[in-house]
């Protein structure tokens, strides 16, 4: 594609040199550039794109995308906002997307959300694929991937190729780094899913409120101005939300819900059973999914679903019986002496909150709770994680999570400040089976924090490590 084709439909672009350069790729790793691309010179926190302005071009870069100030020998395209329109410049370069995009933001639960849409758009037509923390999931099964939002370019090449692939509903989420980023813009976003918003990434953008106004972005600037928002009438900040849609098409969900609304749940082993009022309608529907924030998720994907006029209510609505839990959200991993084991992916406040709260109902003699925290990462949370497992649940296990380059004891220490009567197993192989062990019938043991993480990031190192199959394994040995 010439950098003139390229460039042409993108506002505050300014181009010096041969305007009809041709452009064979995009990368903002110049370790990555090949003869042809076009180097994305970022400026960042930790490391400057410009300075390898001419490492780039000395690998054959074809053109340069950076801000105002910078001079090169070659074409430069200069904007206020390089970030932004390396998104938009990859959009235009891939150019195929699926019809209808579907993005979901929140701090819980945007990882079943999109799989949910994924399922009930399968059931109701639409061949639909699901994208972000687990990875790309589509009829033919799963792409791994690494991020939650992947950077611009990788992910406009993956929805490209699907698009190629005959994928006409794709959901994906949208994390508040990616949209502060900028990763998502140039996508054609027609729906947009909210969640709930709770303390995390703290770390990185220093503040709730720079945190919540990350979120706010796919409300006030990824939505189409003739989208629809799906919001969740139950969380404190859904006015927030609601305000920021500037008159787009709204839907709410919830017990508050206006559209979608909760009469009552009824919680049992396998399930829970859900009284609902849709669109005016009521419905009972058997939700094969356990913990009150599942439905929430599985209602907000309904939503989001039926934010197209064009899907049949009816089978979107019975696809609500045929859910299967996302890998690793509250995954049943075993039972054991009339006891069940879960994995869930609770890393924060909120989560590990919102998730003993969901098991409660379900537990018929102690709730039990093996967790931990991250190293390197947000400290606040520590003791305030290990003050809710100690308040919510019977029997609570401090464990490590992903040390990464802290010391592992220390963390664990930061927990038990708060966790009092709490056991502390650091090694997180130990915890799981004594977890196991200590199960009683009636009993539900949750193994939270990792999910369906497949490693553990010790030092700098990856080790092999899956909490599903761990528990697995402990539920064979103890069962002899």
């Amino acid at each position: 594609m010439q950098l003139l084709a390229l460039t042409a439909d993108i506002d505050g672009l300014t181009v010096t040199g041969d305007a009809e350069t041709d452009i064979r790729g995009l990368t903002a790793d110049s370790r990555a550039v090949q003869p042809g691309y076009l180097f994305a010179a970022l400026p960042g926190l930790k490391l400057d794109g410009r300075t390898f302005i001419g490492d780039a071009i000395a690998k054959g870069a074809a053109a340069i995308l950076t801000t105002h100030d910078v001079s090169a020998n070659a074409p430069i395209i200069a904007t206020k906002n390089p970030r932004r329109a390396l998104a938009q410049l990859a959009a235009q370069f891939y150019g195929a997307q699926p019809d209808t995009i579907a993005a979901v933001t929140g701090t819980n639960g945007k990882s079943s959300t999109v799989d949910f849409c994924r399922q009930i758009w399968k059931k109701a037509g639409p061949h639909a694929a699901s994208m972000g923390t687990i990875g790309t999931v589509t009829d033919a099964g799963l792409r791994k991937g690494s991020l939650t939002t992947p950077d611009p370019v990788s992910l406009q090449e993956n929805v490209a190729q699907l698009a190629k692939e005959g994928i006409t509903h794709l959901a994906l989420e949208a994390s508040s780094q990616g949209m502060h980023q900028y990763r998502l813009d140039g996508l054609k976003i027609k729906i947009a899913g909210f969640t709930n918003i709770s303390r995390d990434h703290l770390d990185y953008h220093g503040s709730m409120e720079a945190y919540f106004s990350a979120k706010l972005y796919l409300f006030t600037q990824l939505l189409h101005k003739d989208g629809t928002a799906v919001i969740n009438a139950d969380s404190d900040a859904a006015e927030k939300v609601l305000a920021a849609c500037h008159g787009r098409q709204t839907i709410t969900y919830g017990h508050a819900g206006k559209d979608i609304r909760i009469l009552s749940q009824t919680p049992e082993p396998a399930g829970q059973y859900l009284s609902l009022e849709i669109f005016g309608t009521p419905h009972d529907v058997h939700l094969p999914l356990v913990g009150a924030f599942q439905a929430e998720n599985a209602l907000c994907a309904l939503g989001m679903v039926l934010a197209e006029q064009n899907i049949a209510q009816d089978k979107a609505i019975t696809a609500l019986t045929s859910l299967k839990s996302v890998r690793g959200r509250l995954e049943l991993a075993g039972t054991i002496n009339d006891a069940a084991v879960y994995v869930d992916y609770a890393h924060t406040p909120d989560g590990l909150e919102t998730m003993l709260h969901a098991l409660r109902p379900h537990t018929h003699g102690k709730l039990r709770v093996v967790f931990g925290c991250g190293g390197d990462r947000d400290k606040g949370k520590r003791p305030m994680m290990g003050e809710i497992a100690v308040r919510l649940a019977d029997d609570a296990i401090v464990t490590d999570d992903n040390p990464r380059t802290e010391n592992a004891k220390a963390v664990r220490a930061d927990i038990m400040t708060a966790a009092k009567g709490a056991r502390e197993i650091g090694e997180r192989r130990t915890a799981i089976f004594e977890g196991i062990k200590s199960l009683e019938p009636g009993d539900v043991l949750v193994i939270a924090g990792k999910g369906h993480e497949q490693g553990q990031i010790i030092g700098r190192d990856i080790l092999p490590f899956d909490d599903v199959t761990e528990a697995k394994k402990a539920i064979k040995e103890i069962s002899g």
